[in-house]
């Protein structure tokens, strides 16, 4: 199946969670990447040419330098820009948005009738077009340790992470990660049989190749929602399936822990 590469560009940690979590319900959208900020947003889209770009032009923190002159800086680069989707929470910037041609103006949270308004847009358009704005779906990444460099690799099969490192490959079925921790400018993976693998990459690159059910939960972690056995509020701290490992989760991504606490509730959940 053909798939929509997109990239969140916002400043608000939860709104990217929420805006992934909404998009995840439509197998035709493939998730790339996140920034926060207009430099690092402007490198992902350069780097990966995604087909959509949701955006946040009014941003929370305005040091973001998020704003409708983003759209204005990719046409410096490109002939033809993604589709720009806007993700805000006012309607006055709208009108305006219109002006800068964007695919389509959302107000946040994003909906999924509001989305499935965008991609059915999206496909007619693509079907109108002699030469159609999508990509196929990474679904194994290759971390070479000898020269630095991520390959997406374009196979139908479950995520697999391989590291490479002077002519060694080492393959890891994503699945059988419990969580990546910071050390340095390299990044720890921990295997649910208890192993440690290291490869030279921050753990922020891991944090905008993978998507859920990795989520960031601290400045050293990113954990796979599938292996928290406990979360305690009161102490900050994750607990792992089948381990004695506690994992520490800090203010700055309470957000994520809160939404995946609501994912817990919203599936086959008894509370007692």
């Amino acid at each position: 199946m053909k798939k929509y590469s997109y990239i969140i560009i916002d400043d608000d940690a939860e709104s990217i969670l929420k805006t992934k979590t909404t998009a995840a319900g439509f197998s035709e959208l493939s998730f790339t990447a996140s920034a926060s900020n207009f430099h690092e947003g402007l490198n992902l889209v350069l780097e990966h040419k995604p087909a959509l770009v949701f955006l946040e032009i009014d941003p929370k923190n305005k040091a973001s330098e998020l704003s409708l002159s983003f759209i204005s800086e990719l046409h410096r680069f490109f002939q033809e820009i993604p589709k720009i989707i806007i993700t805000t929470n006012k309607k006055d910037k709208a009108f305006d948005a219109i002006q800068y041609g964007v695919f389509d103006y959302i107000l946040k949270p994003v909906a999924h009738v509001d989305l499935l308004k965008s991609v059915l847009r999206l496909k007619k358009a693509n079907l109108d077009s002699k030469t159609p704005q999508f990509t196929e779906e990474p679904t194994s990444i290759v971390i070479d340790n000898v020269n630095n460099v991520t390959i997406p690799q374009n196979i139908e099969k479950p995520l697999m992470i391989c590291i490479k490192s002077y002519g060694d490959y080492r393959y890891l079925d994503a699945a059988d990660i419990c969580y990546f921790q910071a050390d340095n400018n390299s990044t720890d993976i921990y295997l649910n049989t208890g192993e440690m693998i290291t490869a030279f990459k921050t753990l922020k690159h891991f944090e905008s190749v993978l998507t859920y059910p990795f989520i960031r939960i601290h400045n050293s972690y990113v954990i796979n929602r599938n292996y928290i056995a406990r979360i305690h509020s009161g102490n900050s701290i994750c607990y792992i399936k089948n381990s004695s490992k506690k994992i520490p989760f800090s203010k700055t991504y309470k957000a994520n822990v809160d939404s995946i606490i609501a994912d817990f509730a919203a599936g086959n959940y008894l509370e007692i």
